[in-house]
């Protein structure tokens, strides 16, 4: 396991309880030690290393062939090259998963680079680029955690729902019938799917100056919050904002805007706290689901839905980008991941928000509260047991279909995964709404929107 942060930690148990392995042949490798008793308790290996481009074959080939049989890399860290470690474990037979293409380090901040060449979108290019160069061989999964991840297996089970509530006759696709899952959302009438998700969890103290909280990877999430904002843009909008871009590398299914992602903000909606503001960060899920649910007419694209990410993260984490911000877009220099023991309550509510329906919006998704995530499993608060449930089904997944090749959590089976996932998941639920980005608005001042659709994105982004 690459990474010993708060997702390798929450890792822990869910290996423990769910997989039969030699303990001695475990091996986590980290650069920093804050989280080692966790594993001298266990007599689990440790490795002080950080993974860079000039040592990683170095160091992970002895640890994947130790012994025989097939290795398994869990890849949670930062700054490691999915791409180059996933082409190592494919050559050395390993599986491999991890919860986001990630590059290596200097990716993100390159200032030599242009706004399109630091998109999600170009490191899935690169990802499918690398899929296509070595076809089949040994299941690498890509980007399987609660979002990427999860959020592509609760979309499949929303279109079931909505298909069945809107008495649309249908028989469902198969887990390799790309194209049925597209016409299908074609057929419902969907025009966008909104990965809508409000992170409510408080901290007992307040937060401290120059300290960047967050539930999750501060490293991670400031990382994706500076990249442009982007999505999967559908073939219903009407309307680029003028400082937006089509992409033109890979799949070319999105657009970005030539701002960062954690300082714009769109119009969504969480069953909970119901109509709010999220920011349009940057996911892989943006561009993969635009790009799996594309119907085509030969060349030519007949259908896609709009996707992005629409995310409220919790109130510390909100204040901390503000004071970033407020420092010229400077990170603070102290960073914390709130562990479930500073948490005094809240949940996170992760789904997805289809719209444009006959039932006019859908959300289907997890709400698992910080009470029922201590309950469930230890060493992670309610968001990071969303992530580490995601890995453990794809590495369940994987273990199953171990010669499946590079897939990313669209092209898997979302009943199996969900299957395994639920129980970890607090309340899976949906729920109907009639809100849309034109409810809910102040009306104090004149606004530029379209009355004739919407869901148009012009309605969404907030300006």
């Amino acid at each position: 396991m690459i990474g010993f942060g708060s997702i390798g930690k929450g890792m822990l148990p869910m290996l423990e309880r769910h997989f039969d392995y030699d303990p001695s042949r475990f091996v986590v490798i980290d650069p920093s030690d804050r989280h080692r008793r966790l594993l001298d308790e266990r007599d689990i290996r440790f490795e002080q290393v950080a993974i860079t481009q000039e040592n990683y074959r170095e160091v992970l080939t002895p640890l994947l062939t130790a012994g025989g049989g097939q290795g398994f890399c869990v890849n949670v860290s930062v700054d490691t090259s999915s791409i180059d470690i996933i082409r190592l474990c494919r050559e050395l037979g390993s599986l491999y998963i991890d919860t986001v293409v990630e590059p290596w380090q200097g990716f993100y901040f390159d200032k030599g680079a242009g706004p399109e060449q630091r998109t999600n979108n170009v490191l899935r290019s690169a990802l499918r680029e690398e899929k296509a160069r070595s076809p089949g061989g040994p299941t690498a999964v890509s980007c399987c955690g609660a979002n990427p991840g999860m959020v592509s297996w609760l979309l499949k089970q929303a279109l079931c729902d909505i298909a069945h509530d809107t008495g649309h006759a249908f028989i469902e696709p198969g887990p390799d019938d790309r194209e049925g899952w597209a016409q299908l959302m074609r057929e419902l009438g969907v025009k966008g799917v909104h990965i809508a998700e409000r992170d409510t969890q408080r901290s007992r103290s307040p937060k401290p100056m120059n300290v960047f909280l967050n539930t999750w990877s501060v490293e991670g999430f400031i990382s994706e919050g500076l990249q442009p904002a982007e999505l999967g843009w559908g073939t219903h909008e009407k309307w680029l904002p003028e400082n937006a871009r089509l992409m033109t590398i890979g799949t070319k299914v999105g657009a970005y805007l030539l701002q960062p992602g954690a300082n714009t903000r769109v119009r969504t909606w969480c069953p909970t706290s119901e109509a709010y503001f999220g920011f349009l960060v940057t996911h892989n899920e943006a561009i993969s689901i635009a790009d799996y649910f594309t119907v085509r007419d030969g060349s030519a694209v007949a259908y896609r839905p709009t996707c992005h990410y629409a995310y409220h993260p919790t109130n510390d984490a909100v204040l901390s980008l503000h004071e970033m911000f407020g420092r010229a877009g400077r990170p603070q220099e102290e960073k914390h991941v709130l562990d479930e023991d500073e948490i005094v309550d809240g949940s996170d509510e992760l789904g997805v928000l289809v719209f444009g329906h006959a039932k006019n919006a859908y959300w289907y998704g997890s709400q698992l509260s910080i009470d029922e995530a201590r309950e469930l499993a230890p060493y992670q608060n309610a968001t990071g047991l969303q992530v580490t449930s995601a890995i453990l089904a794809g590495m369940a997944w994987a273990l199953t279909n171990p010669s499946a090749g590079i897939v990313e959590s669209d092209e898997m089976d979302y009943r199996a995964c969900l299957n395994i996932q639920k129980p970890y998941l607090g309340t899976v639920k949906g729920y109907y709404t009639d809100w849309t980005p034109l409810s809910s608005r102040p009306g104090l001042f004149p606004e530029d929107i379209d009355d004739s659709d919407p869901w148009q994105f012009r309605n969404v982004l907030v300006r």
